[in-house]
């Protein structure tokens, strides 16, 4: 049996846990630069507000119906998001756990001696969110299943339906049957939103209408992908793991607080981007062998000239330290910058990962092995720096903006987005920490 965690509309109910006025009242959180809405909370959307909407075009209602705005607070979000991942790994032990997002994690029932109670339990559920609760302030819902997609149907009925607590609980054939057959198929975990009008030209409405099909015809018409989800939502566990899936690329970028002219500062930039590639490709013990940059100026302002710019390098040999992915993102800015061109947005993408145990060195390779392996040391040494001291504590000279007057320090290129809705990092930076009042 599988159970998934869920933080329920998690970015919005981080922010609830310090301001408990926002409790009850419509709230947004914004992406990067006050772009657009990728959080509501349960208030928000009853008004009919849409993920992903400007929030330009809300405005009105915004004022109207006293809707509050915050912007993205990533580090305290992130935060958050350890601490109930933390008693989840306490709960069945890391080796049962799959973190599967920022706010989702599968568990795997521990082995249970025979003839003894199931592990996972409406009451043993129920405890769970109760403790989450409690110890972090974070709601969370709970759906338990034979397979990891039903247990994701099994959480949007516990999301939905008050009934339930909170916990739902997939365990026989009946109840199969009936939440697949009152489940839009757009609802299912697997189904993109490319292809739900595809299922629905097939006549497939329903979860329950997808599992009566044939596996000859599901895999004729929706691939191997279409089978697995028909085969999970037939009760068979087919999924062996999520960590299995390795990212296909990795993409950072960034619409600017205005625009930029100024090679160095776009430089700077792009920089930064393929710093935060590289620490990703770290993180997940991988290497990357092409470097890709584009730079694109405001498409909003056709009084402008005009230019989307982008170009790839390949590394000689695959690689996920610093320095090379830096130079190889400054190498491609060099080739496709334009003066004259005021730029709104740029971007890295690094994209041909495999596993960091499978390197093979190129015969040709400007670098010897010594000095890359020394480049991965360097890299590792800055990434425990940044972990104990603060992101960004230790990088590399290109990455820094210039010194700002007033406090004689480097401004930090996350400070350059706009942010005008930001709430303090609560759990992270003691100047942040909530003050009380007698």
């Amino acid at each position: 049996m599988y159970a998934i965690v869920d933080c329920d509309n998690c970015f919005v109910s981080c922010e609830r846990v310090f301001q408990p006025e926002l409790k009850g009242k419509p709230v947004v959180v914004l992406s990067n630069n006050d772009g657009c809405v990728v959080a509501r909370s349960n208030e928000a959307k009853a008004l009919g507000i849409k993920m992903g909407v400007p929030i330009y075009q809300i405005m009105p209602m915004v004022k109207e119906k006293g809707v509050e705005i915050r912007s993205s607070n990533y580090t305290l979000y992130a935060d958050m998001s350890n601490r109930v991942m933390s008693i989840l790994r306490d709960e069945v032990g890391a080796a049962q756990m799959e973190q599967y997002s920022i706010d989702e994690a599968f568990l795997k029932a521990p082995k249970q001696p025979e003839g003894a109670e199931p592990f996972f339990t409406h009451e043993w559920g129920r405890a769970l969110v109760q403790k989450i609760g409690q110890w972090t302030g974070m709601p969370v819902s709970i759906g338990i299943a034979p397979t990891r997609t039903l247990a994701k149907v099994a959480t949007w009925y516990a999301k939905h339906y008050p009934g339930y607590q909170k916990v739902c609980l997939i365990d026989n054939e009946e109840k199969r049957q009936t939440a697949l057959q009152l489940l839009d198929i757009a609802e299912v975990w697997g189904v993109g939103w490319r292809s739900v009008d595809k299922y629905k030209y097939f006549g497939i409405n329903t979860a329950w209408d997808l599992t009566q099909r044939s596996a000859s015809w599901v895999r004729s018409k929706f691939t191997v992908t279409g089978l697995r989800t028909w085969q999970e939502l037939r009760g068979e566990d087919c999924i062996d793991t999520l960590q299995s899936d390795r990212r296909q690329s990795i993409c950072t970028s960034r619409s600017f607080d205005g625009m930029v002219s100024d090679y160095g500062q776009l430089e700077m930039y792009v920089s930064n981007f393929a710093s935060h590639c590289a620490r990703k490709l770290r993180q997940d013990k991988s290497v990357a062998q092409l470097v890709t940059v584009f730079i694109q100026t405001n498409h909003h302002r056709l009084d402008l000239r005009q230019y989307d710019g982008s170009a790839t390098q390949s590394l000689q040999t695959p690689a996920s330290n610093e320095f090379e992915i830096v130079n190889a993102a400054r190498a491609v800015l060099r080739r496709i910058f334009r003066e004259g061109c005021l730029y709104k947005r740029a971007g890295v993408i690094i994209s041909g990962i495999s596993s960091n145990d499978a390197i093979q060195q190129d015969l040709f390779d400007h670098l010897t092995p010594e000095q890359r392996q020394r480049m991965d040391r360097l890299s590792e040494v800055m990434d425990t720096v940044n972990r104990k001291m603060g992101t960004d504590t230790l990088q590399l000279g290109i990455q820094q903006f210039p010194i700002d007057v007033e406090t004689g320090k480097a401004t930090d290129y996350r400070d350059l987005l706009r942010h005008a809705y930001r709430s303090k990092c609560y759990t992270t930076n003691l100047d942040d920490c909530l003050e009380l009042k007698s």
